[in-house]
């Protein structure tokens, strides 16, 4: 059996249709199991509540554990008691930033694989970068026809399709070829955030334009959905990738035998999001 955390995120819901639609037998785990869709196999999970792991991993063989590094310890002996024998980490590659170990949008993912170097199962990490679903955080400036705020507009990304990290983890979860590896999964381009827009802008139809804003600024603006700590460590990273191309990797291929889907093929999955 296959226990998948998270269960109400955008990665894991994928993973379990994909799961069970060729036959694998899946429990998944959340805080607020009550929230999952009727007809799921829910069990309450909790990753900062050790109370939980025990029932959540009674009988699992396998887990994909999201990066929560609260109660690691906890979680690697209660699973290595239940006799898991592998776990496939959704980590971040801003992991192998020079500041992770400081800066809050990494500080959990590095914890997290810390956490599971000991281990006594098997390991399997994957480091996505951007994923192209961070866009959506342009829509509603886009959808009312006002500028998108950019404190650094020409800092590139890596947008990777989260479908292209569902079949990674899939791949490690059900084959035994690539496990126990690190994998630093990427789109196929680097892209500025100038670049993208104008991508948005072909694919969707609309004129959005960009407002280059002070990071105080942004930061300010974003008070409402994004803590500053939190917001503080987005800059960070934007200002260190202002003008520097991202490393493109091969890892998509390697896992799942096809190449790394563009951002544009994203954008089209998601057209009505920017428009409707």
């Amino acid at each position: 059996m296959i226990l998948v955390t998270g269960g109400r995120g955008a990665v894991a819901t994928d993973l379990v249709s994909l799961l069970r639609s060729d036959g694998h037998t899946v429990r998944v785990g959340s805080g607020r199991p009550e929230q999952l869709p009727a007809g799921i196999p829910a069990v309450a999970c909790d990753l900062r509540n050790p109370a939980t792991f025990a029932a959540a991993l009674d009988g699992v063989t396998s887990v994909f554990l999201y990066a929560e590094p609260e109660c690691i310890a906890e979680f690697v002996s209660a699973a290595t008691e239940a006799g898991v024998t592998h776990i496939v980490l959704l980590s971040s590659s801003s992991v192998l930033d020079p500041d992770a170990a400081s800066n809050p949008v990494a500080k959990s993912h590095l914890d997290a694989e810390r956490g599971l170097a000991d281990a006594p199962m098997t390991v399997s990490v994957l480091r996505p970068g951007a994923f192209a679903g961070n866009a959506r955080g342009w829509s509603f400036a886009i959808k009312a026809d006002r500028p998108v705020s950019l404190p650094y507009p020409h800092a590139y990304t890596d947008p990777i399709h989260e479908l292209d990290v569902v079949e990674c983890a899939y791949a490690l979860l059900t084959e035994p070829d690539h496990r126990g590896g690190v994998y630093t999964l990427t789109g196929p381009q680097t892209l500025t955030f100038t670049a993208q827009i104008d991508l948005i802008n072909q694919i969707t139809g609309r004129t959005a334009t960009i407002a280059h804003v002070t990071p105080d600024a942004w930061k300010e603006e974003m008070a409402e959905f994004i803590p500053a700590h939190y917001a503080d460590g987005l800059l960070d990273y934007w200002r260190r990738r202002d003008g520097v191309p991202t490393l493109i990797t091969n890892a998509v291929s390697t896992l799942t035998a096809h190449p790394a889907r563009p951002f544009t093929t994203w954008l089209e999955d998601h057209a009505s999001e920017f428009t409707a």
